[in-house]
């Protein structure tokens, strides 16, 4: 079968930095490809390559037996190539049908002199798009009030209508229900009989078998091999090729939390938000625990932890703090307290993107030293360099220079550097939500040793995620969420997958 693409011997040299090392790939009609590796392993910068974002230093693309020596954004568009960030791109302000056809609108001749948008024309087109997708809300429909996966339907219903023949998924499922992912292996099914190409890029190890053909890894911007899943043994032989060593499956065996002598380090009575998405929830956390939250999607447990640290939407309740009521009105009244929280969405609420490592790693230990609503002061360079310095060591961040812009990092390193700043805060309480999300397994490990860690040096911490493994490999107890109340806190002992699934859909 003939490849629709062949990237040949590609390399992609940064000043400082080789990302990639004659990398070959191909993507051939009616597939599934997966392309794995740790992050930072080069499976970004070699799908911006393919989309045009990136010039190659060298090598080869071959499109439709053309050969290509850079594309372009514009030139990967007119070849059919599109790509779905895991960080969706579609405006929340526009509607459904709008978002499929921003920035190209069908437009029709009004007195045969003005052009005017046919909105006749771009609604039909859109419901034909939408209904293809599986997508069922009216075209007219703003996509502000759509749930994550509609919000991803709607970018693949966008990229269909620019006529997309290969369609490159940059971790598809991380924010999806097993319900909603299920959904969207169907949608890929459909897609791949119509023979597009699909690049799928993942670290949901359980997600591979069900959805690849193909797969290719890559580590320190290599091609380890490329394979039929049909021949791959198990996901422990795709591991050990990510990350070059077996990772061991098992987690913690921490030390057990004495209950009935543990200090009470926070205490959070009665919390409402207007909206009802945390309904009067009180919890204790314990020093040198790590506390769970489990919750199918719209339980409300990034609603409550965002209530905690933030006051978003803040009725009534109240947190204590060793001892200690605190009104809390915004982030920083938390910071001044004691409190971290690392958000679920890194992109909007974790980072500062149009600073550099440097920046990030030492603004919450500025804001800590300020004496007034969070203004920063002086800075001290050699301060901040030291400190910046001792983060980026502790996380482990690859990184060429501190003074490198932190949205040129991958996924999981941008994560490290977002744990490094707040670890310089030395807070009471850490709140990880979803801290995972979207990175590779080696990476998770070293979240995990980091959440333990805190907790053996008698941190409080709070751990919201959606994988139920890790859940019951790190936590100490397990708090179940649903529909903004908290049904059931257990004890990691008798906590097991189905009792918490189970109290969790009641």
């Amino acid at each position: 079968m003939e490849a629709l693409v062949v990237m040949d011997n590609i390399r992609k040299e940064f000043p400082g930095i080789v990302a990639l090392q004659e990398v070959s790939f191909d993507i051939r009609p009616g597939e599934v490809h997966l392309l794995l590796g740790e992050n930072g392993a080069g499976k970004s910068t070699l799908m911006k390559i393919l989309s045009g974002i990136y010039t190659p230093t060298s090598g080869r693309i071959c499109v439709d037996g053309v050969d290509y020596s850079r594309i372009s954004p514009n030139l990967a568009h007119q070849l059919g190539i599109s790509v779905i960030y895991q960080e969706l791109s579609v405006v929340n302000e526009l509607s459904i049908a709008e978002n499929l056809f921003i920035g190209r609108l069908p437009t029709k001749k009004l007195f045969k002199v003005m052009n005017i948008v046919d909105k006749k024309q771009y609604l039909k087109r859109a419901e034909e798009m939408a209904k293809r997708v599986g997508l069922t809300k009216p075209v007219t429909t703003l996509v502000g009030d759509l749930s994550i996966s509609e919000k991803q339907m709607v970018e693949i219903a966008k990229a269909l209508t620019s006529e997309a023949r290969i369609l490159v998924m940059d971790e598809p499922t991380s924010s999806l229900a097993s319900d909603e992912v299920q959904r969207l292996f169907e949608i890929i099914r459909h897609l791949k009989e119509d023979g597009i190409g699909i690049v799928y890029i993942s670290h949901k190890m359980n997600e591979l078998r069900m959805i690849g053909d193909r797969v290719t890894v890559l580590k320190d911007g290599r091609t380890v091999a490329t394979k039929n899943m049909s021949d791959i043994s198990g996901e422990d032989e795709i591991i050990a090729m990510m990350v070059g060593r077996e990772i061991k499956k098992e987690f913690f065996s921490p030390i057990p939390v004495d209950y009935q002598s543990a200090e009470i380090i926070m205490h959070v009575d009665s919390i409402q938000r207007r909206d009802n998405k945390a309904k009067g929830i009180s919890f204790d956390l314990y020093r040198g625990e790590v506390l769970g939250f489990a919750g199918l999607v719209g339980a409300g447990r990034t609603e409550l932890m965002n209530a905690i640290f933030a006051g978003e939407s803040f009725k009534s309740g109240e947190v204590i703090i060793k001892g200690k009521p605190i009104r809390i009105k915004n982030p920083y009244t938390s910071i001044k307290n004691g409190v971290a929280m690392i958000t679920e969405n890194r992109r909007e609420a974790g980072i500062f993107p149009n600073f550099g490592i440097r920046e990030n790693l030492v603004l919450v230990n500025r804001l800590l030293k300020s004496r007034v609503g969070g203004f920063i002061g002086v800075v001290n360079p050699k301060t901040d360099e030291k400190l910046a310095q001792k983060q980026r060591e502790r996380m482990q961040v690859k990184c060429t220079s501190l003074d490198q812009l932190i949205t040129d990092l991958s996924g999981g390193n941008q994560q490290k550097v977002i744990v490094g700043k707040w670890l310089a805060s030395e807070a009471k309480v850490f709140i990880f939500d979803e801290p995972t999300k979207g990175i590779d397994i080696g990476t998770k490990a070293e979240m995990y040793t980091t959440m333990r860690a805190l907790a053996e040096h008698g941190v409080g911490v709070i751990m919201v995620s959606s994988e139920m493994p890790e859940l019951l490999g790190v936590c100490d107890r397990i708090a179940i969420m649903g529909n903004g109340e908290l049904k059931n806190i257990l004890h990691i002992a008798e906590a097991t997958e189905e009792l918490i699934l189970k109290q969790a859909a009641n």
